[in-house]
């Protein structure tokens, strides 16, 4: 699969030890930028949680041999949780002025981490000479943290949405686990047999609250041909027969068949954790969720493939794509910031380094093979020497990703303003997954009114 092409329209109007606590965010950048010996100190965040073992003692080891290599530069590292961005979280810690000077964020949060004015203009720091790769990292993602011509944030993975599934639970159930569903007809029928293996199996699992619920209704709305706001950006464009097909869809699978299981109101970690416990079929995702599932929430690799994601009648008119990078909190002085993109230069951009160093991955429990994170340009030199690593030491079946791979779907970018529009949406997909009479034209209407006011409040 090719790296997605995002455009800037697409995107914009689109998807931790070392030890300091939250209270290390609150310190001003000034007063760590230094000390008597001339170092430069920077916070960072997303260090691996403890219950993250290997990947805390990897991110631990980065940070050691960085500062070997970079002896004028202090690294302090802050966990912020498993999921790095819990968007209420962040919110929180934008409006209270607490992140660190380096600060993880989606792809979908450039508009309010400008709107709280904690963000540095970094254009002129983000060349070769800090990020050695920079000419090699995919243009489309840079564009994606870029505002009127100025760089806000390094992009350092990117995703696009197919349907992960339970090989295990497809051959208990009598199904192909070579040949998973291509619409969602065959997913409800799927999702059917699946649940039927009874012991509190969900055939077929959604998220519903913490913004995933949005998330979600928006990557399978886009499977329908939707989209979320009109092309414009100026208002919502939900409510309509695509939006009601995919609530319909979900309606049919939770309260026709009953094979969605009982419990909802499911957060990212609620899903995933109930996958690794083997009591999910099917859900949507990205390649690395089967990664989070073995690593995080105790599965098995050899238990999960993807394929495309599915569509109503045929192939996926489009599938969501999203990703992550790192801001810089403003005022930061130069030395800092080139002391950032430094560390995540060699954290996150440098194959056979950090997030790349797929030798040292490889007998750990941690994913080499995956078809993801995708950065860098097609024919660089860069992405070559990540794709021979990946191959190289591949520790999963790359067959179970194949068909994936194999049948790319059209990627489109999430909305302007997703996470707060993902919030509006949620009540949409827990109404319908938690009340048999739910009103799906209510909850699309009530949806739309807010969505639009909150447009209507940008402008």
């Amino acid at each position: 699969m090719s790296v997605p092409q995002y455009r800037k329209a697409a995107a914009l109007t689109l998807v931790a030890g070392l030890g300091l606590g939250l209270a290390a965010c609150s310190t001003k950048s000034g007063d760590t930028s230094g000390d008597a010996s001339g170092k430069v100190t920077i916070t960072v965040d997303c260090q691996p949680v403890g219950a993250q073992k290997e990947l805390l003692q990897n991110w631990n080891a980065d940070v050691a041999e960085f500062q070997r290599q970079n002896p004028d530069i202090v690294v302090k590292s802050v966990s912020v949780g498993e999921q790095c961005n819990n968007p209420p979280d962040f919110t929180a810690r934008l409006a209270g002025g607490t992140v660190t000077d380096v600060f993880y964020g989606y792809m979908t949060d450039l508009q309010q981490v400008l709107d709280s004015g904690q963000a540095m203009d970094i254009t002129e720091y983000a060349t070769t000479d800090t990020i050695p790769t920079w000419d090699s990292v995919d243009p489309a993602l840079k564009e994606v943290f870029t505002d009127d011509g100025k760089l806000y944030a390094v992009p350092v993975k990117n995703y696009s949405m197919g349907l992960v599934y339970n090989k295990v639970l497809f051959q208990r159930a009598g199904l192909d686990v070579n040949s998973p569903p291509k619409t969602w007809a065959e997913v409800r029928d799927a999702a059917k047999k699946i649940s039927a293996l009874g012991d509190g199996i969900a055939g077929y699992a959604e998220y519903s609250a913490g913004n995933t619920g949005g998330w979600h209704f928006t990557a399978l709305l886009y499977s329908q041909g939707g989209q979320v706001l009109t092309a414009d950006g100026s208002r919502a464009d939900f409510n309509n027969a695509l939006g009601r097909q995919v609530l319909q869809n979900l309606k049919d699978m939770r309260y026709g068949d009953d094979s969605m299981g009982d419990r909802q109101l499911l957060q990212w970690g609620d899903l995933l954790t109930n996958a690794g416990a083997g009591k999910v079929g099917m859900f949507i995702g990205a390649p690395d969720a089967t990664q989070a599932i073995v690593s995080q929430f105790q599965g098995r690799f050899e238990d999960w493939a993807m394929g495309p994601l599915p569509g109503q009648d045929g192939p996926a008119k489009s599938t969501l794509g999203g990703g992550e990078g790192y801001f810089f909190k403003k005022d930061l002085t130069p030395e800092q910031v080139r002391a950032g993109l430094k560390w995540i230069a060699y954290q996150k951009l440098t194959p056979g380094k950090g997030q790349l160093d797929y030798v040292r991955a490889k007998p750990q429990n941690y994913p080499v093979g995956l078809p993801q994170p995708l950065l860098f340009t097609n024919g660089s030199q860069a992405q070559q020497q990540e794709l021979e690593l990946r191959k190289a030491n591949a520790n999963v079946d790359t067959a179970n990703f194949a068909n994936f791979e194999a049948n790319p779907v059209p990627i489109k970018g999430e909305p302007r303003n997703a996470q707060a529009i993902y919030a509006v949406l949620d009540a949409v997909m827990s109404g319908v997954l938690t009340n048999p009479n739910a009103n799906i034209d209510a909850l699309l209407r009530t949806a739309e009114e807010k969505v639009n006011k909150l447009l209507a409040a940008e402008s």
